[in-house]
């Protein structure tokens, strides 16, 4: 079973085509699918597209979200609908070929769990182009995960990948990332790469900026996610010694040179530095203590790939 996933918003004049690609680009494989259909708060007729493109085809399913949420959530609330053991995701503006699915789907076949697209003569402007080119190498400098092309929404995983992965914000660019934290095999393949043919860009040069900083975000995720104390605690552990360092100085300037403490600022620096350090210290602990509730709750800090000899009770393999 196939799940493809296309978050929609404003693209009521491309959304049948694309399910007749998708039929054209999947009906060689003789394996059932779906299209799942996120309307991520459309102000035209994309909604009421969807709708008579439901009442035809018994294989499209239409979620509506009640508003413009962004593209994460409208991929995560697909994620959570997808009924199948792969899931693709593919953008609605008819851009992405459906074409390159079967190439995905081989590409998943031979193992990896995540096969992302790779633009490589992308047909858009320069000013969408350059911005882009410069988030990629950033994102693959700070995750370790080197792709060329973080945002081609053309990529397949395998189910239990998007199942485990939750996204908000502009996290749907670094789910190669997240998936590679949990341990992913993933691979890169070109695709080809369409003009737009109607409506318009959703995006502008503003997400730059809420790039850089979610990059902080998965940063601190991959690395200290199950350990916030070594972070906070280290830092305050740090600025602790220093602000020591700049009290036991005032010291020794009183006692060897008789310089008195109001004719320096070192004292007032070290209190300073101490008390920073041990309220870092403090909320590492308090960080630690939401950590551990968390993972005792609600989920375990790792994933099974596989399990052999455990009869029902094997999840995927």
């Amino acid at each position: 079973m196939i799940s493809v996933v296309v978050p929609v918003r404003d693209e009521e004049h491309t959304v049948g085509e694309l399910h007749t690609q998708l039929v054209d680009a999947l009906a060689g494989r003789g394996e059932p699918w779906e299209a799942v259909f996120v309307d991520d708060g459309s102000r035209d007729g994309t909604h009421s597209a969807l709708v008579r493109l439901h009442d035809t085809a018994d294989n499209v399913k239409v979620v509506r979200l009640r508003r413009n949420a962004g593209k994460a959530a409208a991929l995560d609330a697909g994620f959570r609908e997808a009924e199948g053991d792969v899931v693709v995701t593919i953008d609605g503006d008819l851009q992405d070929d459906p074409a390159e699915i079967p190439r995905l789907l081989a590409k998943l076949d031979e193992g990896y769990d995540l096969v992302s697209g790779w633009r490589q003569n992308r047909q858009d402007s320069f000013g969408r182009r350059a911005p882009s080119r410069v988030a990629n190498w950033l994102i693959g400098l700070v995750t370790g995960v080197r792709l060329h092309d973080y945002g081609c929404t053309l990529k397949a995983y395998r189910a239990e990948i998007a199942e485990e992965t939750r996204l908000y914000g502009e996290m749907h660019r670094f789910l190669p990332a997240l998936a590679h934290m949990a341990g992913a095999r993933i691979t890169e393949v070109p695709v080809r790469h369409h003009p737009r043919v109607s409506g318009r860009s959703k995006y502008g040069i503003g997400r730059t900026f809420k790039v850089l900083l979610d990059l902080l975000t998965v940063k601190f995720l991959a690395v200290w996610s199950t350990k916030p104390s070594h972070v906070f605690g280290g830092s305050g552990i740090v600025l602790c010694v220093v602000g020591s360092g700049f009290v036991v100085w005032t010291a020794y300037e009183k006692l060897v040179n008789g310089i008195y403490v109001y004719r320096q600022p070192a004292l007032l620096v070290g209190v300073f530095l101490f008390t920073i350090g041990i309220n870092l210290v403090l909320l590492g602990l308090l960080a630690e203590l939401i950590v551990r509730t968390q993972h005792a709750s609600t989920q375990r800090p790792y994933q099974v790939r596989e399990l052999r000899n455990f009869g029902e009770q094997t999840p995927h393999s």
